[in-house]
């Protein structure tokens, strides 16, 4: 089992900078793939991007592609996403997520832990 603990959510004004962090811990978290969701009020979710276990291999959501980078510390077993311009659009509460499968997490968006989530507030 994983727990994850993400941080460095706050309010921003358009065009700024955040970095996520999502802590994480157990037994299993150096076999799973990663990634970060949002949810915008009354939205769905979905999943900004993902970073695959065994290849290392970066995924995007088209809205984030050249503002947002994920990435991962496995000797600091935390995940990061680095969020450059930021955009009005971009407010939402973001998830970071973890499954051995990284179908089940990009593709299925079903992944079978969940942080609590941090609050990302961009003004115009």
């Amino acid at each position: 089992r994983v727990q994850l603990v993400e941080s460095g959510g706050g309010s921003v004004q358009a065009g700024g900078s955040l970095t996520l962090s999502c802590a994480a811990s157990g037994d299993t978290y150096s076999s799973n793939n990663m990634g970060w969701f949002r949810q915008a009020p009354g939205k769905e979710r979905e999943v900004v991007a993902a970073i695959q276990i065994a290849s290392g291999s970066t995924y995007y959501a088209y809205s984030v592609q050249g503002r947002f980078t994920i990435s991962r510390d496995n000797a600091k077993n935390t995940l990061y996403l680095q969020m450059n311009n930021l955009k009005p659009e971009d407010t939402a509460m973001y998830y970071c997520a973890a499954d051995p499968s990284f179908r089940q997490l990009w593709i299925l968006e079903r992944p079978n832990y969940w942080g609590q989530g941090t609050q990302v507030t961009v003004s115009s």
